[in-house]
C-alpha cells in the first residue's frame, strides 16, 4: 500500500473513531493486520470464552490459531468440521452467553454506523445482546461514506463473494449482483444496523489500515 493511502486510511480512521465514541462504541486504529492481530489478543482476559462468528477477516488474519493457543482460553467454534447441522446451531446458541466475541462487519459509514447482513442470525444476534465483550475487526476497505452505500455495498458485493466462497446456490454466485432471490441458501436474510448502544464500549471496532476481508 502506498503513503498516499496509508495516509487516507489513517485520516478516516481518526474521524469515524470520534463518532464511534459519540455512540456509546469504543474503537482503535492498526495500522497493519499484524499490530491488529496482537491487540485483539490483548483484550482477551485470561480464561474466557471466546465465541467465533463466521468471519474471513479474522480468519485471513491468522488470529484463531493465537486464541486458541492462549492459557485457559475456551473458544466456541460452530464450524468446527464434522459437526452436524445441529451441533453447530447449539453452539451458536452457546456463543450468546459467551465472555468475547470476535467477528467483523460487513460495513462501516464514515459517521460510525456498523451494517450487517446474516443468513441465520447468529452473528447479528451476538452483536446487539449477549457476550459481554464484542470485538470487530474491520479492514478500510470496508468504509462507506453513509448508510444507502453501505447496505449496497453488502448486497452486491459482500454476499455475493461470500455466496462464491461457500459454493451456495443463489444467482447472485453466478452474476455476482443481488437478484433479492428467495433461494434456500439465501445469505441475505437478517439485517442489523448498529447505530449505538447503551452498554458504553461494550463493543470494540478494531479499524485496521490494510484491505483485509469481504
Amino acid at each position: 500500500m502506498d503513503d498516499p493511502q496509508k495516509t487516507w486510511n489513517e485520516l478516516v480512521a481518526k474521524d469515524i473513531l470520534k463518532h464511534l465514541t459519540k455512540r456509546g462504541l469504543e474503537g482503535s486504529y492498526a495500522p497493519s493486520v499484524s499490530q491488529a492481530r496482537d491487540e485483539v489478543l490483548a483484550m482477551i482476559p485470561q480464561g474466557a470464552t471466546v465465541y467465533r462468528c463466521g468471519s474471513v477477516t479474522t480468519v485471513g488474519m491468522g488470529l484463531w490459531e493465537k486464541i486458541e493457543a492462549l492459557p485457559g482460553v475456551k473458544v466456541i467454534n460452530p464450524y468446527l468440521p464434522g459437526l452436524s447441522p445441529e451441533e453447530s446451531f447449539e453452539l451458536r446458541g452457546k456463543g450468546l452467553s459467551a465472555d468475547v466475541m470476535i467477528a467483523s462487519s460487513n460495513a462501516i459509514t464514515l459517521d460510525g454506523k456498523l451494517v450487517n447482513l446474516d443468513g441465520s442470525g447468529n452473528r447479528v444476534a451476538a452483536m446487539c445482546f449477549g457476550p459481554k465483550k464484542v470485538i470487530l475487526v474491520v479492514g478500510m476497505n470496508k468504509v462507506a461514506p453513509d448508510l444507502d452505500s453501505a447496505m449496497a455495498r453488502v448486497k452486491n458485493y459482500s454476499a455475493p463473494v461470500n455466496a462464491i466462497r461457500l459454493g451456495y446456490d443463489t444467482p447472485c454466485k453466478t452474476t455476482g449482483l443481488c437478484a433479492d432471490c428467495r433461494s434456500p441458501q439465501r445469505l441475505c436474510n437478517m439485517w442489523s444496523i448498529i447505530e449505538g448502544h447503551i452498554l458504553k464500549n461494550r463493543i470494540h471496532v478494531k479499524l485496521v489500515g490494510e484491505n483485509i476481508g469481504y
